[in-house]
């Protein structure tokens, strides 16, 4: 039923949802020595989703370790200014996304109201 009110939109919210916490796990461990940042192919993970994938298996699919522009000496391949970036596009979009599903139920609960 959520599929047919939703539409796209609350897969979406899922995986922005799994994404926020991939983005969030790579800064708390931005000074770990050997830590290799991961990231979500957020396409890949939709298209997977939306063909019938659980949450797990579409993120396990469109998982990417993030390939540094300036190494460390560590070995750990967090970047602040990229993972402060992706965290702030993942974010909006996150915000978006929850701002269309709260206009969809208010919309339903007008209809249901019948104001």
């Amino acid at each position: 039923m959520s599929e047919t009110l939703f539409g796209i939109h609350g897969t979406a919210l899922e995986l922005r949802s799994q994404r926020m916490g991939l983005l969030t796990s790579n800064i708390a461990n931005a000074a770990t020595p050997g830590y290799k940042a991961k990231d979500i192919d957020f396409a890949a993970a939709l298209k997977a989703r939306t063909s019938g994938a659980s949450v797990d298996k579409a993120m396990e699919g469109a998982t990417r370790y993030r390939v540094p522009v300036m190494p460390s000496l560590d070995g750990n391949t967090v970047e602040m200014a990229t993972e402060q970036t992706a965290f702030a596009e993942n974010a909006v979009g996150y915000s978006a996304t929850l701002s269309f599903l709260k206009g969809r139920v208010e919309t339903i609960t007008r209809a249901i109201t019948g104001e």
